[in-house]
């Protein structure tokens, strides 16, 4: 039943009035569930903005996370940051990474840094008001020190791995250019090896699933705040990138190419993850006093580095670029609460927005001194307004070999400088048309035998018109040539987009603009939070985190004393290093 039908039922008086501000009232077929509700977020790692078939392709099917979409509301313009780290971080503090000094590339697992100790996570905030906090997943926001780690850091469990990615049945991080090797997988402070050589997508799922199981069993006074931080689709090591079980993979033999056929079954095993995890909320009967977020941490790399033929088409760019295709992420919402469940929200929301906004929908004020960047957007989001115009920081790298930003305001879209010498500025991963999902030919009926579909529509029912809904998550740039629109070349020049109407960015209006307030207005604050960026908090590769000193673990190192046989070996090559020196002078 929707809320206003529900509340026309009720006078209105002060108290409601009051319940509804602060979003404590959830309505289940004419029920009042009172409390603040769970919040579960899923987050997957590198999925590009095209590979979940809510957006129209029919390569390879998402038939749950389009049921969970299609049930509750797409985000037609959630915003991330370029790559991992600085996503991740925006997620946890609300706040852009220029000012939590994470704005410059990623940790890599032998720097000795993190996200500072100083900044309050949304694991503190949602635990100090009376929440369970679980993150199941990679973590990515620093290791060398036990500080850094999530159990320090606002969460009350943690089962996964602190770095980068791992291989997904051994649960290693190699970094090949350093040499160093090591098994990356805890339960909250302790290695765990009982996992390996099980597929990780899945040991991550199946703990997901506990946790909600245990959580009603055990913890049910508290609401659960639960953070399920998938490596998938994420490549593995470089020497096997791509790995998927043989059953995944049987189901997409259609695919030629292999890598892809890999990449289908990667991200199948997720959706797979996620109807698992809202049939455990199901079977606790959690589902109807829950918030369900499905997001990806930044765009998917169809080239370079990590490269995994994920596809953001028909968005320019991918991962580690300024471009919509590297900071725009395919993502829904359910919940209960909302008035327009089976809608595109059009809204521009920012990955660090979801703090105060999920605070707002458990009726938690974060402190006005942690000066959040994030805007609560609860109330649009509930109605389904779009009319708030946001800002947005998407990325301000100064520190970068090729010093780039990328910053947008309402319609307006600022790129300046780019990355990789441009390699990733074209428009990259067109699915090729003829290799389609038999599944396709029986779309509607798919998405409607998903349990995720039959569950949600138990506790929030309503008509959903599913090939309207696909039809509105599309992006669609229309064909143009060379002389119809103005090339942008960022090295040379800053460039200026019409977003809402050039979602593509295809043509560069900067000449058209540069000496008119619109661009002037929007430079000049470019300008402002560039001066005030806090410096990137990167330091170099620190050769005493050598898993072989830790047992073969990658470890907080700074706080730990090496091994004596890994001692004797580390002090043996500091004596080799020695004499030689010696033996030169």
């Amino acid at each position: 039943m929707a809320m206003s039908t529900h509340l026309s039922k009720i006078s209105h008086n002060a108290a409601i009035i009051l319940l509804l501000t602060t979003g404590l009232v959830v309505v289940l077929a004419g029920t009042e569930i009172s409390g603040k509700p769970n919040i579960i977020i899923i987050m997957a790692d590198d999925l590009g903005f095209d590979d979940v078939s809510f957006r129209g392709s029919n390569n390879f099917l998402t038939p749950n996370i389009d049921a969970l979409a299609y049930s509750g509301v797409i985000l037609n313009n959630l915003y991330t940051a370029p790559m991992c780290t600085p996503s991740r971080a925006a997620l946890l503090t609300g706040k852009y990474p220029i000012n939590t000094g994470m704005q410059h590339y990623v940790i890599v697992n032998d720097q000795p840094w993190g996200l500072p100790l100083n900044e309050t996570t949304m694991a503190d905030i949602f635990r100090g008001n009376g929440y369970r906090t679980s993150l199941i997943g990679k973590w990515h926001l620093g290791m060398s020190q036990r500080n850094y780690t999530p159990t320090l850091r606002g969460f009350d469990y943690h089962l996964g791995y602190l770095g980068a990615y791992v291989d997904y049945y051994n649960q290693s991080y190699e970094q090949v250019s350093k040499g160093y090797r090591g098994h990356d997988f805890r339960e909250n402070l302790k290695p765990n090896h009982e996992h390996v050589d099980k597929y990780v997508t899945d040991i991550l799922t199946d703990a997901a699933v506990r946790e909600i199981d245990d959580h009603a069993a055990k913890n049910n006074s508290k609401p659960l705040f639960l953070l399920l931080n998938h490596l998938a689709p994420h490549a593995a090591n470089d020497a096997d990138p791509m790995q998927a079980p043989a059953d995944e993979l049987s189901g997409f033999e259609y695919i030629r190419d292999e890598t892809h056929r890999y990449y289908a079954a990667m991200v199948s095993r997720l959706d797979k993850s996620v109807g698992h995890v809202v049939d455990a909320l199901a079977r606790q009967d959690m589902l109807q006093n829950s918030i369900l977020l499905f997001l990806s941490d930044n765009g998917g790399p169809t080239l370079g580095e990590h490269a995994t033929t994920a596809s953001n088409y028909p968005l320019r760019g991918q991962k580690n670029s300024p471009w919509e295709g590297g900071i725009r992420s395919s993502a829904a919402i359910w919940s209960t609460e909302f008035e327009r469940l089976g809608s595109v929200w059009k809204q521009q929301i920012y990955i660090g927005d979801l703090l105060p906004t999920l605070a707002a929908a458990a009726g938690i004020s974060p402190d006005p001194d942690l000066r959040l960047d994030g805007l609560n957007l609860w109330s649009a989001l509930k109605y389904g307004y779009e009319s708030v115009e946001r800002e947005i920081v998407h990325v301000i790298d100064e520190e970068a070999p090729e010093p780039h930003l990328a910053y947008t305001r309402g319609k307006w879209k600022v790129v300046s400088g780019t990355t990789n010498s441009g390699r990733y500025d074209g428009w990259l991963g067109e699915r090729v048309t003829t290799e389609v999902d038999p599944r396709s030919q029986e779309y509607e009926a798919l998405i409607q035998n998903t349990s995720v579909w039959l569950q949600l529509q138990k506790v929030s029912g309503g008509e959903r018109n599913i090939s309207g809904l696909r039809q509105q998550a599309r992006i669609e740039c229309p064909a143009t040539t060379e002389d119809e629109h103005t090339p942008c070349l960022p090295l040379e020049a800053p460039c200026l987009f019409d977003i809402e109407a050039d979602p593509c960015e295809q043509n560069n209006l900067y000449e058209e603009y540069k000496n008119t307030t619109v661009f002037q207005d929007l430079w000049q604050r470019v300008q402002q939070f560039t001066a005030q960026a806090h410096p990137p908090n990167n330091k170099p590769g620190d050769p005493s985190c050598n898993p072989a000193f830790y047992h073969n673990e990658w470890t907080w190192w700074q706080d730990e004393t090496p091994s004596n046989s890994a001692f004797s070996l580390k002090n043996s090559i500091f004596l080799i290093l020695l004499l030689n020196s010696w033996w030169i002078f």
